[in-house]
C-alpha cells in the first residue's frame, strides 16, 4: 500500500473553487501501521499489538492535524487518544503541522501553535514528528525548525531517520545506506532515529536487534543503540526477561542505550500523564535508575552547558553529558569507540571512523 507523497501529483488532484483540498490529499490509511504490510518481524505475544497501536496512534494524530482547524480543536481531538499512546499522536500531529507549513509556505505557523498550545507537554515528540514532515517531502531539516526549541529542534533529524527506516527499509535497514551529504553530527542524530525504527522493525525482539545492529558498521552502532533504548522505554513491547537480554546484547554500548532511555524518561514525565508500567520497568533495567532519576540526567546535563545556543556540537555535548551521569550513577566507566584513521563511507562518500568489529 503506497504512502502518498504530498506534492507529487498535485496537478492531477481534485480542485474546487477554493483549490486543492489538503485533507483529501494528505489523509493516511491506518493500514499503514500493519507490520505485515511493512514486512517487519512478526512475533507472537503482546509486542506486535503494542507497537502497531503506537503506529496507529501516530497516523491518527497526523490525520487529525491535517483535517481539523486550529490548535484548540486539534488538542481536543488528540485528547481522545489513550494516555499511553497520546505522545505518538502528538508526534504524528507534529508531522502533519510541519507538512502543512511547508506546503503552504506559512513559516512554521502551525507547528509553533501546536508547540505553544495543546502540545506544550509533548515537545520531544512534536520535534521528532516535524522531521517526518521534512523527510516526506524529500527535504532535510538542515537548519532546524522555525520557532522550535534551540536544542530539541535537532530531534527533527531523529524523525528523519525513523522515516527512512520505516518507509525505505530495504535500502536503509537491509542495505544500511545513508543519504549523501550528511555531516557527522547529522548522521548521529539521524541514526538515533533509525535505531528507534529498528525497535519496531524487529518487533522488540532483543536478539534480533542485536544481530541487526551488528550488521551496521561499528561507527554507527552507538547511535543506533541510543535509538533502541529510547524506543524500548517509550514504546514498550518487551518483557522483563527480554529487557535484560537487550542490555546484554548492547554490551559495549550500554551508555548509549541508557542515554536514549533517559530521553524517553524525560519525554514521558514531561507529558504529565501517568508513566506506563512498561516504561518504569525498562528504565530500571536499561538505566539502573527510576524514570525520575534518569529524566533528571537530561536536565542536569543541559544545565551543565550553561546557556546553549542550540548548535549541533552542543546537542552532542548534551547527549555525552547524559552518558557520563549514567556512568557515574552506576559507577561504570563509559565505553568509547577508539580513535583511529578515517576510511571512506561507501554509503555517502564521507569519511567515517575506522574501527574493528566487537562481535
Amino acid at each position: 500500500m503506497p504512502f502518498h507523497v504530498p506534492g507529487e501529483d498535485v496537478r492531477g488532484a481534485a480542485r474546487s473553487g477554493r483549490g486543492i483540498h489538503p485533507p483529501r490529499l494528505l489523509m493516511q490509511d491506518m493500514g499503514l501501521a500493519d507490520f505485515g504490510v511493512r514486512r517487519f518481524r512478526l512475533r507472537s505475544g503482546p509486542a506486535r499489538e503494542q507497537l502497531e497501536t503506537s503506529a496507529r496512534s501516530f497516523l491518527e494524530g497526523f490525520n487529525r492535524a491535517v483535517s481539523v482547524r486550529g490548535p484548540e480543536a486539534l488538542g481536543t481531538a488528540l485528547d481522545e487518544i489513550p494516555e499511553d499512546f497520546r505522545g505518538f499522536a502528538y508526534e504524528g500531529a507534529g508531522m502533519g503541522c510541519a507538512l502543512l507549513d511547508l506546503l503552504t509556505f506559512s513559516r512554521g505557523r502551525r507547528l509553533r501553535a501546536l508547540l505553544d498550545g495543546p502540545g506544550v507537554d509533548y515537545p520531544h515528540l512534536i520535534h521528532v514528528g516535524a522531521g517526518w514532515g521534512s523527510a516526506k517531502l524529500r527535504m532535510r531539516p538542515w537548519r532546524g525548525l522555525r520557532g522550535a526549541d534551540p536544542m530539541l529542534r535537532w530531534l527533527a533529524w531523529d524523525g528523519f531517520g525513523f522515516y527512512q527506516g520505516f518507509f525505505h527499509s530495504d535500502r536503509v535497514v537491509a542495505g544500511r545506506r545513508l543519504e549523501s551529504g550528511l555531516g557527522p553530527h547529522q548522521r548521529a542524530f539521524r541514526d538515533q532515529g533509525l535505531g528507534r525504527c529498528l525497535w519496531f522493525h524487529e518487533c522488540a525482539d532483543p536478539e534480533a536487534l542485536g544481530l541487526r545492529v551488528a550488521e551496521f558498521p561499528e561507527w554507527r552502532r552507538a547511535d543506533l543503540w541510543s535509538g533502541v533504548g529510547l524506543a524500548a522505554v517509550y514504546a514498550g513491547g518487551a518483557t522483563l526477561d527480554e529487557l535484560h537480554t537487550l542490555a546484554r546484547e548492547a554490551d559495549g554500548y550500554r551508555d548509549h542505550l541508557a542515554q536514549g532511555a533517559a530521553f524517553a524518561c524525560a519525554a514521558r514525565l514531561r507529558a504529565r500523564t501517568p508513566v506506563p508500567a512498561h516504561s518504569r520497568d525498562a528504565a530500571a533495567v536499561l538505566t539502573g535508575a527510576t524514570v525520575e532519576t534518569a529524566a533528571a540526567w537530561t536536565d542536569t546535563s543541559m544545565a551543565d552547558l550553561g546557556a546553549p545556543a542550540g548548535t549541533e556540537r552542543e546537542y552532542m555535548a548534551w547527549r555525552a553529558g547524559i552518558r557520563r551521569l549514567w556512568a557515574a550513577y552506576n559507577e561504570t566507566d563509559p565505553p568509547s569507540l577508539p580513535t583511529q584513521p578515517l576510511q571512506k563511507n561507501p554509503g555517502d562518500g564521507t569519511a567515517a571512523p575506522r574501527t574493528r568489529s566487537r562481535r
